[in-house]
């Protein structure tokens, strides 16, 4: 019997993995230091700069022309502007100018895009400090600033303005996230691990959050609990509805006080002394919510957090921020303001509508059809002025008006549910009694939301959760997705 050598077979030799270096960028030529900040009117502004973004492509981008992403996604400059942008190279596809506007995004690609930037001005109010400590600062964020440089702002927020007063090399490190419109309690972490504990407390919702707003008309008395799921329907615009397909939302509110109209605490018939013309009392019928007299302070404890919860929690229960230019805006939502409007087919026109907001028309909010307004602050509003700047020929916006600078919504207080801490700020000026009018100028126990949680977050009260469906006005859906 004759043997074979058979030679052993040899595995296949891998081959190095191969290093797949970054896509190309562009830099800033340059990043001003002081920044190119000067307060004028009550108001801080940026002295206009050349700036570059860099942005990854987003997961929705995937697939997409980059001409449409910008007509879609960015409502800054007119379409004819990225067309443009995009054919004389002004925006690039991983540091190189593309062939044709219809270029496709993919993953992975770096859109830059280097622009004569223009910021809007912010309000000239400092960022208040409530508590400082080695890991932390604790602030009270004026409303109308941006925490993060984000679409036109950049040195214009809380970021920036803060590493402006404590030095080039400081890293602000925000843990919480408020609206741009809204005012209050937020924290600074000074280095990434006391940054990583707060925000990981947020996230597993061990947090207890109270926030004051100012709505129109008599908000109901007692205990009130929305649980209406809330849906983005515009991330371009900013729009989010109550929606029965949305995400999983939940708000806890409870009155503090309730101001009627002057002429109705002063024992006077409104109706002897309406110096209205007949046309402007039939424009005024035909306003629901100009039934709805005077404003309310309510304290909400949000259970969740999703986006702009709170304003269209308010708005479905009929009781929106008062001057919300989003959720309060007849012009965008018809007389009802769009109470208990869980499942209406208008978005489409709705989003049409609230584009032309600063753009064409000024955002009207209900408060400014208020008779108390100044005429001032009715006309001086932000939109676009029809002048060009001489350099870049961007269009330029007026500046904002003292009421567009801000939303009647305030992040009050911040609670561990542990107890190992507590902060809070006074009330806004807007929350307290009208010149002349009694009311609470604190908050109190008896009309505190937080005592309506137990240590899980779930609502209860008497410190029995059990009982928060008999004793708690719970605003059930108005409609329920099939199925």
């Amino acid at each position: 019997m004759a043997l074979a050598i058979v030679k052993p077979i040899e595995a296949p030799k891998e081959k190095p993995e191969e290093f797949i270096s970054p896509p190309n960028i562009i830099t800033t030529p340059c990043d001003p230091w002081p920044r190119p900040y000067y307060l004028e009117d009550g108001l801080r502004k940026v002295r206009p700069y050349h700036f570059t973004y860099n942005t990854y492509c987003k997961q929705r981008w995937r697939g997409r022309e980059l001409l449409d992403i910008f007509a879609t996604e960015f409502r800054d400059r007119p379409q004819e502007y990225y067309k443009d942008a995009i054919e004389c190279g002004k925006v690039v596809l991983n540091g190189k100018k593309v062939s044709s506007v219809r270029q496709i995004v993919n993953n992975g690609d770096i859109i830059s895009h280097t622009l004569h930037r223009h910021e809007p001005p912010v309000t000239a109010r400092s960022v208040g400090v409530v508590h400082e400590d080695n890991d932390m600062i604790v602030i009270n964020k004026p409303a109308g600033v941006p925490v993060h440089p984000a679409g036109r702002y950049n040195y214009n927020s809380i970021v920036e303005i803060m590493r402006a007063e404590r030095g080039h090399g400081w890293n602000p490190l925000p843990c919480n996230r408020l609206d741009r419109l809204t005012s209050g309690v937020m924290f600074i972490g000074k280095h990434p691990k006391a940054a990583e504990k707060l925000t990981d407390q947020i996230m597993a919702r061990t947090v207890k959050k109270e926030y004051m707003a100012r709505v129109i008309g008599e908000f109901p008395e007692g205990d009130l609990i929305c649980d209406q799921p809330v849906m983005q329907i515009s991330p371009k615009l900013g729009l989010n509805r109550a929606r029965a397909s949305g995400k999983d939302a939940r708000t806890i509110f409870k009155r503090m006080a309730y101001y009627p109209p002057k002429e109705m605490t002063n024992g006077v018939d409104p109706e002897a002394n309406d110096a209205r013309s007949e046309q402007e009392k039939m424009r005024d019928s035909k306003m629901a919510w100009k039934s709805k007299r005077g404003h309310s302070i309510v304290r909400c404890l949000p259970l969740t957090g999703r986006t702009h919860q709170i304003r269209v929690h308010l708005q479905f229960l009929g009781h929106p921020i008062s001057n919300d230019p989003i959720y309060s805006n007849q012009r965008v939502f018809g007389p009802s303001l769009a109470v208990g409007d869980a499942c209406s087919d208008e978005d489409e026109s709705i989003i049409a509508k609230l584009s032309k907001m600063g753009k064409s028309e000024v955002a009207e909010a209900t408060e400014y059809h208020n008779d108390m307004m100044e005429e001032y602050n009715k006309k001086k509003a932000e939109k676009l002025t029809g002048e060009k700047c001489e350099v870049c020929d961007t269009p330029l916006y007026s500046d904002p008006g003292p009421h567009e600078l801000g939303i009647y919504l305030h992040a009050r207080r911040y609670a561990c549910q542990d107890g190992k801490w507590d902060y809070e700020t006074p009330l806004p000026e807007w929350a307290l009694p009208p010149p002349g009018t009694d009311g609470p100028t604190v908050t109190t126990e008896e009309t505190d939301p937080m005592a309506l949680v137990d240590d899980n977050g779930q609502p209860m009260l008497n410190g029995d959760s059990n009982s928060v469906n008999s004793q708690i006005k719970h605003q059930k859906p108005l409609w329920t997705m099939p199925g």
